[in-house]
């Protein structure tokens, strides 16, 4: 048998120990952190649409979309809220479960509900880029900018006279996210409107000679301010509150920064506390003899560390465990021989992988050694076409799909970004070869009355034991086999994933 390098076992411990995963998120990051007790109080409460990201640090797509993220955290800053809760804290656990997350990551659109009241959540089921997750979020943004025709323009002027008004006149027909974000914040304060150019009464009215301009109407005899700062959101906030202070939006709460006093009592009492432990050590140094070293002499402390996976030997285990049409979701390594070290590294990366997942209690599909010389073992890569000294596959007999392991890369990190790609149901599947699967027991008891082999194909006719059992086509082979990504997603997994691209093009709002 295999035993797990000190590599392996520490990746495990280190892994399963409290706080040993710290968070995906920096405080300098443009992610906003979030946890159980503050989600109420940030996201549900809010003015604005927020993107929820939740993760767990573990997760090697959660790591992967971390850049991508914080690109759209940049691009949607003052425009809506881009946030992510760990689903890794104790705290958040619960939290999580309530809110349907069962795969990582999971993304979901929140946005303020008309009237008020709870707010509308959605899955974010869009590709993994900055682009894309932008352009969804923008699109929720609820729209409160009036739109200003010539036949609108006295309307808009009388109605609710006596509330500031502010206008935009531009050449677009659109209304960017950023003046829908300003019409959120000075809602019921500041009504903001839109005319473009070919609105000659409107643009005439007004003696607008450029495009974009930004028009404030105070109210009451005060006279209009043209706008003739930058087209950022900061800027034009302060322009606009000339007329009302926006509506308030939550924000995080802040430590209180300690004060010169505070730092300076904490460094004394530091100070002080070194200096009575090295005296307090040089007294018992002086007046004492040494002990024993025996009794000085600590224990040894136990730590678990990981088994090696299960190994199926026979063909009948094969069977059983991973080939039935009930068999769901098996990893089966396949090993020339599990003495030799790349053998022994992909080994004991499974399992290393399996003993964090199960200290964390999360569950996970069984993973298999599973010696070539079984005879099972070498039908089922014949079948597959498999060759190599070291195959490593997942497999699920019950839909028809399986998943190969490509390169001779079996370091941990690497197996784990698979593993994951298998749990989140990304990446492509492909179909089983007829003939791989068998009849469970349950299913050929049911057959073995006179009418159910009467009208059952040949193959399901066939009665033997579960261990014994005759290959049939899977049930999915007429068109479930072809099993998609998206056939078997995760609930909140994302299965149309895309690699952030350096060129992608940043994606600007402030545009007017």
């Amino acid at each position: 048998m295999h035993h797990p390098t000190l590599c392996a076992v520490a990746v495990g411990i280190l892994s399963a120990l409290p706080g040993a995963q710290a968070g995906l998120y920096t405080k300098k990051s443009p992610v906003l952190q979030v946890d159980a007790k503050d989600y109420d109080r940030l996201i549900v409460k809010s003015n604005h649409t927020s993107i929820v990201e939740f993760y767990a640090p573990w997760c090697g797509h959660c790591q992967n979309l971390k850049p991508a993220y914080e690109k759209a955290a940049k691009n949607l800053e003052g425009l809506a809220k881009v946030a992510a809760v760990n689903c890794d804290e104790d705290p958040n656990k619960q939290f999580c479960g309530t809110m349907g997350v069962q795969g990582f990551p999971t993304l979901k659109i929140v946005r303020p509900k008309k009237g008020g009241g709870r707010p509308m959540v959605e899955d974010y089921q869009g590709q993994r880029t900055a682009s894309a997750i932008v352009e969804a979020v923008v699109s929720k943004i609820p729209n409160n900018v009036v739109k200003i025709e010539d036949k609108s323009l006295d309307k808009f002027l009388s109605d609710k006279n006596e509330t500031a008004k502010a206008i935009l006149f531009t050449e677009k027909g659109t209304t960017s996210a950023l003046m829908k974000a300003l019409a959120i914040d000075f809602l019921d304060i500041i009504t903001i409107g839109q005319a473009r150019n070919k609105e000659a009464k409107t643009v005439e009215t007004f003696g607008v000679q450029k495009f974009p301009t930004l028009i404030l109407l105070p109210g009451g005899d005060s006279p209009r301010i043209v706008y003739d700062g930058e087209i950022k959101k900061e800027a034009m906030v302060k322009f606009l509150s000339q007329a009302g202070e926006p509506n308030p939006d939550p924000a995080p709460l802040k430590s209180k920064p300690k004060s010169k006093e505070d730092k300076k009592e904490k460094k004394e009492k530091k100070a002080s506390s070194s200096k009575t432990k090295t005296s307090a050590s040089e007294t018992s140094s002086a007046t004492s003899e040494p002990e024993p070293e025996t009794k000085t002499q600590q224990a040894p402390v136990i730590v678990e560390t990981a088994l090696p996976i299960p190994t199926i030997n026979t063909r009948e285990k094969l069977i059983k465990e991973c080939l039935t049409d009930k068999s769901h979701t098996c990893v089966l390594a396949f090993v020339s021989s599990p003495d030799d070290d790349a053998a022994k590294k992909a080994l004991e990366g499974l399992s290393s992988l399996a003993f964090k997942h199960s200290q964390s209690k999360r569950h996970l599909f069984p993973f298999y050694e599973v010696p070539k010389s079984n005879e099972g073992a070498s039908s089922l890569l014949k079948a597959l076409d498999l060759s190599g000294d070291i195959e490593i596959i997942a497999i699920n007999a019950r839909r028809g799909w399986w998943r190969h392991y490509q390169g001779a890369d079996f370091s941990h990190a690497s197996l784990e970004s698979w593993i994951d790609a298998i749990r989140m149901s990304e990446g492509v599947k492909k179909k089983l070869p007829e003939g791989i699967v068998a009849i469970s027991v349950e299913e050929k008891t049911a057959e073995a009355t006179p009418e159910a082999s009467s009208e059952a194909t040949p193959d399901a006719t066939t009665s033997a034991s579960s261990e014994n059992a005759t290959p049939v086509t899977p049930e999915a082979s007429s068109g479930d086999a072809s099993v998609s990504a998206e056939s078997t997603s995760t609930k909140g997994a994302d299965p149309t994933v895309e690699p952030e691209t350096a060129a992608e093009t940043p994606i600007i709002h402030e545009e007017l």
